[in-house]
């Protein structure tokens, strides 16, 4: 009677100790994962995760080309709409052209006629130099009458004192030398008026040659202009924020769209000033955007802000007045990021974690083993 009362004893126990193994078992089970898990997540902290300088201040930023007009006018045609990609070269906004082709054409009809003038003042230089040519051959001839009537009067001067001449006669040969020596002085007289005369047709070819380099200054300023009437893509991108309508006004400097560029995307990161003693040129950057979360893009540190945030502020604090309360200041460090990175949009928030041990002046952090 024993043995069976034991024996049933024991059947009767077996069913309600199968789920007290079973719970014992998982409750194991997970006291083993939690503490695989944990020193994992240990092991990974005191390898990687205590060296990760982490900030979630920091935002996708490009270099956007702000489109505007140089010249005043009438918005003739607008051949993009908003969000459209467009290639470099491509007409983004026509400005009414009417006024600067007109411009244009009268500054080019000018110049013909300044060639012209040019053209005759080079025709009277040729002129006034052969006039020169012709008074020096003047002066030859003078000089040989005078030479001439000298060498007579000399003769007669000679023989009126022998008496074999006249005074009439000497009278005579006086008076050619006389007249020998005053077409001589006008001959002089006339080379240097000619002379003069080429100078003077010399200067108003340089002011008149002077006056064309300015015409053609006006032409290439209103070809200029022309130019601007039509503005275009200054690289590949996407337009954006289109702030004006066709047949609208638009003055000097106004902002007419935005072009967001393919490519060039980079991280403005603003971290505290407490953690940029870690943070070195060339450092590698751990970068998930808020966006695309299951994505992680490496980048690279390129460059640290001068100075902090505030600093150029619109408005600075004033730490010299009143009661002081000290603020971490933050300072902005930029992060390229690769170009053949995806789905980037300017402005997306982002979380960026830098490794302190890499980059130019990395310290030798020996406990980084």
């Amino acid at each position: 009677m024993t043995s069976q009362s034991s024996s049933v004893h024991d059947h009767q126990t077996t069913p309600e100790s199968a789920p007290k193994s079973r719970k014992k078992l998982v409750l194991a089970t997970l006291g083993v994962v939690a503490l695989l898990g944990g020193a994992y997540f240990g092991w990974s902290w005191w390898t990687t995760g205590r060296f990760m300088i982490k900030t979630d201040d920091a935002y996708v930023q490009a270099d956007v080309s702000l489109v505007a007009a140089k010249l005043q006018g009438y918005v003739a045609e607008i051949p993009v709409k908003a969000n459209q990609h467009v290639n470099k070269g491509d007409v983004l906004v026509k400005i009414d052209d009417g006024d600067y082709k007109i411009a244009l054409e009268l500054a080019q009809a000018k110049l013909p006629t300044l060639a012209r003038t040019l053209a005759r003042i080079d025709a009277q230089v040729v002129a006034a130099q052969a006039d020169v040519s012709q008074t020096q051959a003047q002066l030859s001839a003078t000089e040989a009458a005078l030479k001439t009537a000298r060498t007579n009067a000399t003769r007669s001067k000679d023989l009126a004192a022998r008496r074999v001449v006249s005074q009439s006669d000497l009278d005579t040969a006086n008076e050619t030398l006389e007249t020998a020596i005053a077409n001589r002085a006008a001959a002089q007289a006339a080379i240097a008026g000619a002379e003069a005369q080429v100078e003077v047709l010399k200067a108003e070819r340089a002011e008149t040659e002077s006056s064309r380099k300015e015409m053609e200054l006006s032409v290439a300023q209103a070809e200029r202009d022309l130019g601007h009437t039509v503005l275009r893509a200054p690289f590949d991108g996407t337009v954006a924020n289109v702030a004006i309508e066709e047949g609208e006004l638009v003055s000097v400097g106004a902002r007419l769209a935005a072009v967001v560029p393919d490519h060039g995307f980079y991280i403005e990161a603003n971290f505290k000033e407490t953690q940029l003693a870690g943070i070195h040129l060339g450092a590698k950057a751990r970068v998930t955007i808020d966006a695309m979360e299951d994505d992680t893009i490496e980048g690279t540190v390129i460059s640290l802000a001068p100075a902090t945030g505030s600093v150029f502020s619109l408005l600075p604090a004033d730490n010299a007045t009143g009661n002081f309360t000290k603020i971490v200041q933050r300072v902005p460090v930029r992060i390229a990021l690769p170009d053949d990175a995806r789905g980037m949009r300017a402005g997306l928030s982002a979380v960026v974690e830098i490794d302190e041990r890499s980059g130019q002046d990395a310290p030798r952090v020996a406990h980084a083993q």
